[in-house]
């Protein structure tokens, strides 16, 4: 009887134990009473109602990623193509995520398998390819909406991969190549064509610069001449005007020496004399100096007989 006793003793304490619940951190716990909906339990300690309550689903209220496989799909130009997307959502409402949908990962996948195929189908393959953003966010939209009654809200949703057929990427490689090529040549004939322009901008500055030069050597034997003939004229005007000094000078000695008027007569002959320099070949000669040139000529016949004698 002791051993009855003890056996529901510890029967009861298990059954106690187990209504006894403890909800973690971002998540929440569905509660039935007789298979019916009791409540949502949050974060925290909980107690049920034993053999009356259950735990009908624990839900996960994190964020969550869900990678789905590639999806063929058809572009406006007929074009068949492999996507695959990636969804990230997030519970919002438990009871919605335990009642609304059988299994909604399978929902959202088919969701988003259909969504992608009604955007594609209307975007032709080069926007598809360029438009990443745009169908984005209009799968988000979509999919966000269709998934609220099932208290699943999307936050994000991500093309993850756009593989095209073969033959479109053997096409776009050889596209890429020659646009490749393409600039590689535009680049090379702008190098050329500056390379050019360098070269002959160079040239033309060359060419100013020795122009320069030439016109500043042109310039300073122009300034040498000029400096060479104005010293040679100050030189023979110095000359001159030393030689007319020396004549002056002479003619004063004379005259304070008290010479007559036939000796300044005679140093006027020998001016004359020294201005034809021989090459002259007529002499004008005053009728004043004539007569005393004859004189000059008597004096020295007379002067020539007595040394004779």
């Amino acid at each position: 009887m002791g051993w009855a006793i003890l056996v529901i003793c510890i029967l009861i304490i298990l059954v106690l134990a187990s209504c006894i619940k403890v909800v973690p951190q971002a998540h929440a716990y569905v509660v039935e009473r007789l298979g019916a909906y009791q409540g949502t339990w949050s974060v925290g300690l909980h107690i049920k109602m034993p053999l009356l309550d259950k735990v009908a689903k624990k839900v996960n209220l994190k964020e969550q990623v869900v990678d789905f496989a590639p999806q063929p799909v058809i572009t406006k130009d007929n074009v068949t193509m492999r996507i695959d997307t990636v969804v990230f959502f997030q519970i919002t409402d438990p009871k919605l995520f335990a009642y609304g949908v059988e299994n909604p990962i399978m929902a959202i996948e088919n969701l988003t398998a259909t969504t992608l195929r009604n955007i594609i189908g209307e975007m032709e393959l080069d926007q598809t390819l360029t438009s990443r953003e745009v169908i984005n966010t209009k799968m988000r939209a979509s999919l966000d909406i269709a998934t609220d009654p099932w208290g699943i809200k999307v936050n994000r949703v991500e093309l993850k991969n756009i593989i095209p057929p073969a033959a479109i990427q053997d096409a776009m490689e050889k596209q890429m190549k020659a646009e490749r090529e393409r600039r590689e040549a535009i680049l090379r004939a702008e190098g050329e064509k500056k390379s050019t322009v360098l070269v002959a901008e160079g040239k033309k500055e060359s060419a100013i610069l020795e122009a320069e030069a030439e016109k500043r050597s042109a310039i300073l034997r122009a300034e040498a001449e000029k400096e060479k003939m104005i010293r040679e004229a100050e030189g023979e005007a110095e000359a001159i005007l030393k030689v007319q000094q020396a004549t002056a000078d002479g003619i004063r000695m004379i005259r304070e020496a008290g010479a007559d008027q036939a000796v300044l007569t005679l140093k006027s002959l020998e001016a004359f004399e020294k201005a034809a320099d021989g090459k002259a070949t007529k002499i004008i000669i005053p009728s004043e100096i004539q007569g005393v040139a004859g004189l000059a000529a008597s004096l020295k016949e007379i002067v020539t007989k007595d040394a004779a004698c």
